[in-house]
């Protein structure tokens, strides 16, 4: 069965990819597969100068799922080009960057930075970072300022294909998508992480250095399966689910309501081999289902009239 994938140009083999902040730079995962079975890498967020992130703690594991609040520590887009990229097989994988900035500005920057990078097959847009210049309220929460973000990076990045990741933590994630789809987004990408935290009643603290951290895993999967069904729905442009895929049928779960690919993040700690053998389930599967095609079951979900 074919699994290959494209839209808004952009080409991948398989709708598999790994989400950004869970499988470093790729490079950290190629000991446990063989990196070329995915459809895409997506890096640990990029700035445009080293992180170092929140202090620890920094993760706490939940029933069903886990907190984090890392804080986008990376070492920068400068190291990402240099040290990590040439060492990808992006010749036979698609590498799509994830970007964090605190203003338009800042976003436009680093974009132009990756947009002459031939490596580098698209930008996913991280938009649940504070906005410095609007009192730290983040960018995910403003259809306004998703809409100008996405309006900077596309106009710095070329011909790379621009994604933007959409937040859960909004009343109407529809909204946001329009916004991200009017600034001339790509295609988009949801959902990051619920907003929530954990505590400690012995100590009486908050697990998290942070206090306030961001939910992913298993837990999160309902949410991002109305998020994604509510968007496919609002734009016209394709839309990459991610949230609690586990199996090959979460994966599935999220192509029948209409994604174009999925990312896998937490499983990715669970089962670091997880991610590479996923396509081959999601293919037996398919098949399992009688399903002629991956483009066939695609938004096929049979609502009540």
């Amino acid at each position: 069965m074919d699994m290959q994938v494209n839209f808004g140009g952009l080409s991948l083999k398989n709708p598999v990819m790994t989400a950004s902040g869970t499988f470093g730079f790729g490079l950290e995962f190629a000991p446990y597969g063989d990196l070329t079975r995915l459809g895409g890498i997506v890096a640990k967020g990029l700035s445009l100068k080293p992180r170092e992130g929140n202090p620890m703690p920094r993760i706490a594991e939940t029933p069903c799922g886990m907190l984090n609040a890392i804080g986008i520590q990376n070492p920068g887009v400068e190291h990402f080009v240099t040290k990590a990229l040439p060492m990808l097989p992006w010749k036979d994988v698609a590498v799509i960057a994830n970007l964090y900035a605190c203003d338009a500005t800042e976003f436009g920057e680093l974009a132009g930075v990756l947009a002459g990078e031939e490596g580098v097959a698209a930008l996913e847009v991280n938009v649940s970072c504070p906005n410095v210049k609007e009192g730290g309220i983040a960018f995910g929460q403003d259809p306004v300022q998703i809409g100008r973000v996405t309006e900077a990076v596309k106009k710095k990045a070329g011909d790379k294909h621009v994604m933007v990741k959409l937040s859960p933590n909004v009343t109407d994630i529809a909204v946001c998508a329009r916004a991200a789809a009017e600034g001339g987004a790509d295609s988009l990408s949801l959902i990051n992480t619920l907003s929530g935290m954990a505590v400690d009643i012995r100590n009486r603290k908050p697990r998290i250095a942070n206090v306030i951290a961001g939910l992913s895993g298993p837990a999160i999967k309902p949410v991002a399966l109305r998020c994604v069904h509510q968007v496919v729905h609002a734009v016209d442009i394709p839309v990459v689910g991610i949230g609690g895929i586990a199996s090959a049928e979460d994966a599935l779960e999220f192509i029948l309501v209409g994604a174009q690919a999925v990312q896998v993040g937490t499983a990715n700690f669970l089962r670091p081999d997880f991610a590479f053998g996923l396509a081959d389930e999601m293919e037996s599967l398919l098949s399992e289902l009688g399903a002629a095609s991956l483009d066939e079951f695609r938004g096929s979900l049979q609502l009540p009239i």
